[in-house]
């Protein structure tokens, strides 16, 4: 028997919370297909199965926290499976010998395993838009009715995953997976995938797509960038920093209890505090860059469907400034700083409660296009609260955008155990001093504060101030010449 354990969701998230199970006992599973939803202070998010077989046991019922590595769950692998099987073949081999092959044969002919209990298959309530209205069972029509609901289009995956009742439940409908977008884990089709469509079809209207469900119905054989362009496009969320706090008549004060998110970033600021903190600032002149970026930014809007960032200029810098000091690309450990040989960026993204810090990984692998996708996908999968169990953990350097409100100076909390995190701030233009042959000038230049907090355990502002100005040279050396692709 494998044991399922509670994962890891983040390299300060030492517990977690079952949110829901999505098999039940005797249920099959596949090898990563979706398992369990589990909740932290950060994300609700989807664990794969580590293993295939049969699930024998649930240790742990919806609700419970337990910590990371606890055991939840039992699962008989395939392996284990298949040797069970042997002295039960031979038993119906006997039967069959004995008269008896009329009962085998009906039992061969049951219908297959069903998938969670009283639903088959249903999506985890925090992975439904709102934009997705709640369907009620359909019962299943009656021959003369199934035709007319195949005039959906063929948008989805028709090798997509689903468990034997999802599958039954198509052929009911006489439907295809090709018709229907899963916004299951790993896009697998679930029930309430089926019944939406069957309802849409019925009611003469068109199937409501979630945001990640847009960029799934993009055909396998199309770029990334159109994947890309969905999630871009999908409609903003309001303001993550509006507050509304109603007081009761009469009332002078009211109490807004905190939410699992602010209790989280609450522990998780208070450990980084007990950091020391140091800080180094430097001014970039943003010329080159705010010039590169106005020339390409219309042809690029119209080859990628989303807008060119300034953000992966800043990265791709400070990717070359974690080149040359390895130190920063770190984390601290109390027996020293644990280098890291992948660059992975975590990028703070502002939601509606709260920051969460999705992570891009092997940047140092990405052109500026291709980090300007991957970022603008994770923001989008936050902000729609579709983030992965792979968008968290593994984080060696973060880079937050906070110029995005408008902000010129920010002394930033290290995202622990990182030793170091950058802040861009907003490029205004203002008067400056440039020296010219004919002696200094006042010339009106965009400039763009960047600044820097180190871990003065693992750093000091020798290196710091070092590591800064590699990214300032970077982004001031940007220009028409600075290859996009």
């Amino acid at each position: 028997m494998a044991k399922v354990t509670m994962p890891k969701l983040g390299e300060s998230v030492a517990e977690g919370t079952i949110g829901k199970w999505l098999k039940q006992p005797g249920d099959h599973v596949a090898k990563y297909e979706p398992l369990l939803e589990v909740i932290t202070d950060k994300v609700n998010a989807e664990v794969p199965s580590p293993f295939e077989g049969v699930l024998k046991e649930i240790l742990v019922e919806e609700g419970a926290t337990v910590p990371n590595a606890a055991e939840i769950a039992i699962i008989e692998t395939a392996d284990e499976g298949a040797s069970a099987d042997a002295p039960a073949a031979d038993g119906a081999g006997a039967a069959a010998a004995s008269g008896q092959v009329a009962s085998t044969t009906e039992a061969a002919g049951s219908e297959p395993a069903r998938g969670p209990a009283g639903s088959d298959e249903s999506t985890p309530a925090a992975d439904v838009p709102a934009s997705v209205p709640s369907v009620p069972p359909v019962a299943p029509p009656v021959a003369a009715s199934a035709p007319a609901l195949t005039a959906a289009p063929a948008n989805g995956d028709p090798d997509a995953r689903m468990t034997p009742a999802v599958r039954r439940l198509l052929r009911e409908h006489n439907l295809t997976a090709a018709q229907i977008v899963g916004t299951g884990g790993g896009g697998r089709i679930t029930r309430d995938d089926v019944l939406a469509l069957v309802e849409s079809i019925r009611s003469g209207g068109t199937a409501a797509m979630p945001v990640v469900a847009q960029a799934q119905a993009v055909p396998r054989a199309a770029s990334s960038a159109t994947a890309s362009a969905a999630l871009a496009a999908a409609p903003a969320p309001s303001s993550p920093v509006s507050q509304s706090v109603q007081f009761p008549d009469g009332a002078d004060e009211v109490l807004l209890p905190m939410t699992q998110m602010r209790k989280g970033i609450a522990a998780q600021m208070t450990r980084a505090l007990a950091v020391p903190h140091a800080y180094v600032h430097m001014e970039i002149d943003a010329s080159g860059l705010v010039r590169a970026r106005e020339r390409s930014k219309r042809e690029y809007q119209a080859r990628e469907g989303i807008s060119l960032s300034y953000v992966p200029f800043v990265i791709k810098a400070t990717v070359e400034a974690l080149r040359r000091y390895p130190a920063f690309n770190a984390h601290w450990t109390d027996q020293g700083i644990l280098a890291k040989r992948h660059v992975n960026i975590g990028v703070a993204v502002a939601v509606d409660d709260g920051l969460l810090v999705p992570v891009v990984r092997d940047v140092d692998q990405l052109s500026i296009n291709g980090l300007n996708h991957a970022i603008a996908e994770v923001a989008a999968r936050a902000r729609a609260n579709k983030l992965r169990l792979d968008d968290f953990g593994g984080s060696t350097f973060t880079i937050d955008n906070t110029g995005w409100f408008g902000s010129n100076l920010t002394m930033p909390i290290i995202n622990v155990p990182e030793v170091a995190i950058l802040t861009m701030e907003a490029i205004t233009k203002r008067a400056v001093v440039q020296e010219t042959p004919d002696g200094d000038v006042i010339a009106i230049r965009p400039i763009m504060n960047v600044v820097l907090a180190i871990d003065h355990r693992a750093n000091d502002g020798a290196q710091a101030a070092a590591f800064l100005r590699v990214i300032k040279e970077g982004l001031e050396s940007v220009g028409p010449d600075t290859p996009i692709y």
